[in-house]
């Protein structure tokens, strides 16, 4: 196993109900280390920007607006396998069929408001994590 890095951003729905804390709780006792974090209120352009592979879909205004609605959680984590684990954590996508004890079963609304987001391979989390993180802002232990 390596070590690698993600991305993960915890929505506007969980910051708003104060899930902040439990989301990072999992993360962490999953292993995975936080090494920059941020808050942040999206504009528009930026969220139609970091979205933008979904821009053909019919989803994609409605995804927008919800990452528009308030402050998010952007944060690089690390760790062993750091990828296939967070996504372990989060759980599936949908909150109604994602497993007991995931972020996203405990703290998920619905598909569309499903609490977190996570990077989906190496190349996909280089390119989120710059997104929002210039290098010097990455802490490694």
């Amino acid at each position: 196993m390596a070590t690698e890095r993600t991305l993960s951003i915890v929505k506007p729905s969980a910051v708003c109900h104060n899930h902040i804390g439990g989301v990072l709780a999992k993360l962490e006792a999953a292993g995975l280390r936080i090494i920059a974090a941020k808050m942040l209120k999206l504009t528009p352009e930026q969220a139609g920007n970091f979205y933008d592979v979904h821009r053909a879909r019919p989803f994609f205004r409605e995804l927008v607006d919800f990452m528009t609605s308030g402050p998010v959680l952007v944060q690089v984590l690390e760790g062993e396998d750091a990828i296939a684990k967070n996504r372990e954590v989060m759980g599936a996508t949908d909150p109604a069929k994602a497993a007991p004890g995931t972020i996203r079963a405990e703290f998920g609304k619905d598909i569309s408001e499903n609490a977190v987001h996570g990077s989906d391979a190496p190349e996909t989390a280089a390119v989120e994590i710059a997104f929002f993180f210039a290098g010097s802002e990455l802490c490694p232990r």
